[in-house]
């Protein structure tokens, strides 16, 4: 038998993680491919997070610091609220701006949990201009990698 262990961090989604169902602000459903696609081109910071969430809200200072040091690159909040009233009042209470969506199976069911191994939030992922993943593991806003990556793609 043989076994292989790969440790490597994925550059691209899985299919079956791209096609991840999310809802926008408006209720309407897309996949995480089709939100991703809209930004074809640009730099995505994907924040993964909750309302309930305090590490969250407590890393919500420090990607605002973010968002004005690089204000060329798109912020997207992937809430893993269950219920999309708490979702859109976390948005409000906490005056998060950006992009958001919500994945409506929370944080332990769906493809995209499972594809990044979604144990902890919050989770900050980084797009590059071509759709790769160029940072796929950040637990905490104000990770340096964060601001190097946000450097050094292009």
């Amino acid at each position: 038998m043989l076994w292989s262990c790969s440790f490597e961090t994925p550059t691209q989604f899985s299919e079956a993680a791209a096609n991840e169902q999310v809802f926008s602000l408006a209720n309407e459903a897309l996949t995480l491919k089709e939100v991703l696609g809209q930004y074809k081109g640009k730099k995505v910071l994907i924040d993964v997070w909750a309302s309930w969430c305090s590490d969250c809200i407590r890393g919500l200072p420090n990607v605002a610091k973010l968002q004005r040091e690089f204000p060329e690159v798109v912020f997207l909040f992937l809430s893993v609220d269950t219920h999309r009233e708490a979702w859109k009042k976390g948005i409000q209470r906490f005056q998060i701006d950006g992009e958001h969506y919500n994945l409506p199976k929370g944080m332990s069911d769906g493809d995209f949990v499972d594809f990044v191994g979604l144990s902890w939030i919050p989770r900050y992922l980084l797009i590059d201009e071509e759709g790769g993943i160029a940072l796929f593991k950040a637990t905490s806003a104000s990770d340096k990698r964060i601001p190097q990556a946000l450097r050094k793609i292009q």
